[in-house]
């Protein structure tokens, strides 16, 4: 791991700015949102759009890569981007704010993409693994950082919003700095959506529900906890506690996945997480109980978003790995853009725990199909091809992660 981290901690370091600067925009957008009076359903459309934008960006940044180089594509998008933050406060108009956040999705996917291309053409065959890891622990990290951040200025004012661009515009040094050569870029082909329901029907169901889950949870938690009258310092504490589960169980749950059928941990990991949302759905909880709660969420939807992959995995030839893995991740962002508005509907009916019925009802979905695909086939060899790779990851990392993980 020292290796790794001496040959690629500019990218590392750049990584990491980058998910503190979206970190703080993603809870940021809900608070501010909560001042400026918009309501709970139009404060969906604005954090859906950002699921819009990256499903896009990740389609098209390959393609712009191929055409004008990663140099270029990298300096344009954090270009936007730094101008997009600081433009938020200066038009309050949900409409607006909609429209920046498919442009701030757009940009981050092509970003990211970037940014990962680079740190897998540095690292050795020896090293991938491990360089990889580092990175997913790094966006984790960034994210939780980004949390700290949100309670020193205050959120009605600019200083929030220029702080997020100042960090996304130094990113870009270490990065462009870094004295290692543009790597070459080769696009990711799909399986056909027929053929990958037909290999695992499993595998494309749970990441449709699962993205729905990740952007209702990362989308709405700040808007959620605006609604219920929290502080500033509570919202960050509670969407810093959703990221650190992840961090903490994703490892501990890997381990069992290549040790058992994974769709019975991925059937009793949905029910468990079921059960926990539809009770501080409709239970009053103190505070540090929610934080339990958050802990709990967040560390079982990192890792059974990474357990649907590594699932589908166990049918699939090496050759089809990568290809399987880009339209799994197309089903989990097109799931992504409906969880926010869902989220937002739910919330509207039935007040702020909408936001813990709406996930709560896709676990009980997912925990139900898995429980049915079980009684349908028996269970295939496991591969040992679990990897930690998060919702957050570009289909370029994931199909990376998945091939160091066939080598094994």
């Amino acid at each position: 791991m020292l290796k790794v981290l001496t040959h690629s901690w500019p990218l590392l370091m750049g990584v990491m700015l980058l998910m503190v600067g979206n970190g703080i925009q993603g809870t940021l957008l809900g608070i501010r949102g909560n001042v400026e009076g918009f309501s709970t359903y139009q404060l969906s459309y604005v954090m859906a759009a950002y699921f819009v934008g990256f499903l896009f960006g990740s389609w098209a940044a390959p393609r712009m890569i191929r055409r004008v180089g990663h140099v270029r594509v990298f300096a344009a998008l954090g270009s936007f981007i730094s101008a997009i933050l600081v433009i938020y406060p200066v038009y309050p108009d949900w409409m607006v704010w909609t429209a920046l956040r498919v442009l701030a999705g757009f940009c981050f996917s092509g970003i990211y993409i970037t940014a990962e291309s680079w740190i897998n053409n540095t690292a050795s065959n020896d090293t991938r693994g491990q360089a990889l890891s580092a990175y997913m622990i790094v966006q984790m990290l960034g994210i939780i950082a980004s949390q700290v951040l949100l309670n020193v200025p205050d959120p009605s004012g600019f200083a929030l919003f220029i702080i997020p661009s100042v960090l996304v515009s130094l990113a870009f040094m270490p990065i462009l700095l870094a004295p290692t050569p543009a790597p070459a870029f080769d696009s990711t082909k799909r399986l056909p959506f027929r053929e990958l329901f037909r290999i695992s029907p499993l595998g494309c169901a749970g990441m449709l529900l699962t993205g729905g889950v990740f952007s209702a949870m990362f989308g709405m938690a700040s808007v959620w906890g605006a609604q219920e009258g929290l502080s500033v310092r509570d919202i960050s504490i509670f969407v810093g506690a959703l990221y650190v589960g992840g961090l903490i169980l994703q490892y501990p749950i890997g381990w069992l996945s290549d040790r058992m059928d994974r769709r019975t941990l991925i059937m009793g990991l949905s029910a468990v997480a079921a059960v926990v949302m539809l009770v501080a759905g409709l239970l009053p909880l103190p505070f540090t109980a929610l934080i339990v709660v958050a802990v709990l969420l967040g560390g079982i939807t990192n890792p059974v978003y990474a357990l649907l992959i590594a699932y589908t995995n166990d049918f699939l030839s090496r050759e089809q790995m990568a290809a399987a893995s880009a339209g799994l991740i197309f089903l989990n962002g097109f799931g992504a853009i409906f969880g926010p508005t869902a989220t937002g509907w739910m919330m509207e009916t039935v007040g702020p725990r909408g936001f813990f019925l709406f996930i709560g009802i896709l676990y009980i979905a997912l925990a139900a199909y898995a429980l049915y695909r079980m009684s349908r086939r028996a269970a295939p060899q496991v591969t040992g091809s679990f990897r930690t790779v998060t919702p957050n990851a570009s289909p370029l990392a994931v199909g990376t992660v998945l091939d160091e993980a066939a080598k094994t």
